[in-house]
């Protein structure tokens, strides 16, 4: 363990990076149906995740999960329809959710196909507000608590739509807003900072020598919540679990590994 906001879990390649992450998945899903009889999950899109959703369909996972107390939601999503390529609701369906049990009224997205992207970040609030279980955060505002929220790291280390010098960075009381990134020229519809560091996992999973430099500098300096990067800025509640392989963790020093 690093410190009290990030844990790092190293692995020699993707394929254990993603068996560990599902291993982990499994053991949170019988926790919280045990104790509340239902598991809230937020999906995220991106390569390393998608390995994920396809290590967890496989018969070794997959019997594991009590997927029909299983709530599936997002991170984020594209301002696309769901049968489009770049959105991550059809990247989820794909690898994972049309292999496995789901029952189709606990699959919650994010409705990117939308002409008014605002107003889909509004909807998916009110689905959380009527779906989900809240926690009274430190600052008195109540949201809502994932038993576990995924991430993926942009190369500019974005986490969901939350890009570098976009407005969304400093959103505070919405849960879900709409965001436009100029440098991608696009809107996104994207949980915020107060939910996410809010969830009571957060597993981060990154993979490939691309992405040693961005990680090394953010174990760097654990305690910043302003920075170069906006995974930087995610204050959670427990410590953040980064599941990397050996090649994205090259630049963490040896006594910041767990």
């Amino acid at each position: 363990m690093l410190n009290n906001k990030y844990r790092a879990h190293i692995y020699d390649d993707v394929t254990d990076v993603v068996r560990a992450a599902a291993q982990e998945w499994v053991v949170l899903a019988a926790q919280a149906i045990a104790a509340r009889g239902e598991f809230h999950v937020a999906l995220s899109g991106g390569t390393t995740p998608r390995a994920l959703y396809q290590c967890l369909v496989t018969a070794e996972f997959s019997a594991q999960i009590d997927w029909q107390h299983v709530h599936i939601w997002f991170g984020d999503e594209r301002t696309v329809p769901p049968q489009h390529p770049d959105s991550n609701y059809h990247m989820a369906h794909e690898a994972l959710l049309r292999h496995v049990p789901v029952l189709p009224a606990h699959i919650h997205r994010m409705q990117g196909e939308q002409s008014d992207a605002h107003q889909a970040a509004r909807a998916y609030q009110a689905q959380l507000e009527a779906c989900m279980p809240l926690f009274e955060a430190p600052n008195a505002i109540a949201v809502p608590q994932f038993d576990l929220l995924l991430l993926g790291l942009g190369p500019d280390g974005h986490i969901a739509s939350l890009f570098p010098d976009t407005p969304i960075l400093s959103e505070r009381a919405r849960w879900v807003a709409a965001v436009f990134v100029e440098k991608l020229n696009t809107w996104r519809i994207s949980l915020t900072l107060p939910v996410i560091e809010n969830a009571k996992h957060i597993m981060l999973l990154v993979a490939g020598a691309g992405k040693a430099e961005i990680v090394g500098e953010i174990f760097a300096s654990p305690t910043k919540s302003v920075g170069r990067y906006p995974a930087e800025m995610i204050n959670p509640n427990v410590a953040m679990a980064w599941y990397l392989d050996t090649a994205a963790a090259k630049y963490i020093k040896a006594k910041d590994q767990s």
